[in-house]
């Protein structure tokens, strides 16, 4: 009796033992499980909002920033990036005059990081989607519409990118979104139009550089008026005020100046015209 008692004893231990290993396992793998779930690092950039299954739903009012954050397994933490994203979008337009053009935008967005919750409840992490695209398209087509082809393509470029940017930004920060920028990266307009838009443009540089020249023509003749007219003035002052006597007190001095000069020469009193001097060489 003793030996079978002992034998059941051995047979005993194992069994515990396999019972432990086995919980174990199953605790380890419950751990693993919910271990995904409760375990959260959001990364730089990164904001979070959280939703509670069994105790009030999604709490808009509180936001989960960058870091490590432990959560209960059966609740839903939604993560959104809150960095800048760029995305570009390829259009189809019409103009004023009824031409098609094609557009190249870039646009660049991002969510507002304290109103992650209401951006979650009312729209979804899906915003880009279904928000952005629709009114960068509804304003961009309203806008280019207002304006001519060789507006766009030339003189008021910027100005239609300025105002697709407030129309779209206007309506984007309602449904909590930035919009930081949109670009028109490229217009393509019909060969023949693009041709004959290129051209007038040509003959307008041409018509502003020949009416510059002509100014400048014009303001060379002016100066040389006003030169011929400050000379003419001059001379007429000069003569009014060289009378006979002060000619004649001019010819003495020179002749004076002359006659101590080393050179021989001849000096006639009186015998020159007006009764001036007349300097002979020898």
């Amino acid at each position: 009796m003793d030996i079978l008692n002992q034998n059941r004893n051995k047979i005993e231990l194992p069994s515990s033992m396999i019972r432990i290993l086995v919980i174990g396992f199953v605790l380890l793998v419950i751990i693993l499980l919910v271990s995904g779930k409760s375990f959260l690092t959001l990364n730089p950039g990164e904001k979070g909002v959280l939703f509670k299954r069994f105790s009030g739903g999604l709490e808009k009012d509180k936001i989960y920033s960058e870091g490590f954050h432990v959560i209960m397994p059966w609740n839903t933490m939604y993560i959104y990036d809150t960095r800048i994203m760029e995305s570009f979008e390829k259009l189809e337009v019409l103009s004023r005059n009824g031409l098609n053009i094609k557009v190249d935008l870039s646009y660049r967005f991002y969510p507002v990081a304290d109103d992650i919750g209401n951006l979650h409840t009312k729209i979804g992490k899906n915003f880009h989607e279904s928000i952005i695209k629709p009114e960068i398209r509804s304003s961009t087509r309203e806008v280019i519409g207002k304006y001519l082809p060789e507006e766009l393509y030339s003189t008021k470029r910027e100005a239609i990118q300025d105002e697709i940017f407030t129309q779209t930004s206007a309506a984007l920060k309602k449904k909590y979104i930035i919009l930081d920028a949109v670009l028109i990266r490229e217009v393509a307009l019909p060969q023949t139009l693009k041709t004959a838009i290129e051209n007038k443009l040509k003959q307008e540089q041409e018509s502003l550089e020949y009416e510059y020249r002509l100014e400048k023509e014009r303001k060379e003749a002016e100066r040389r008026i006003i030169e011929a007219q400050a000379k003419a003035k001059a001379n007429q002052i000069l003569n009014s005020s060289l009378t006979e006597n002060i000619l004649k007190d001019k010819g003495i001095e020179a002749t004076l100046k002359l006659a101590e000069s080393p050179n021989s020469k001849t000096v006639i009193i009186g015998s020159g015209k007006d009764g001036l001097p007349l300097i002979l060489g020898k």
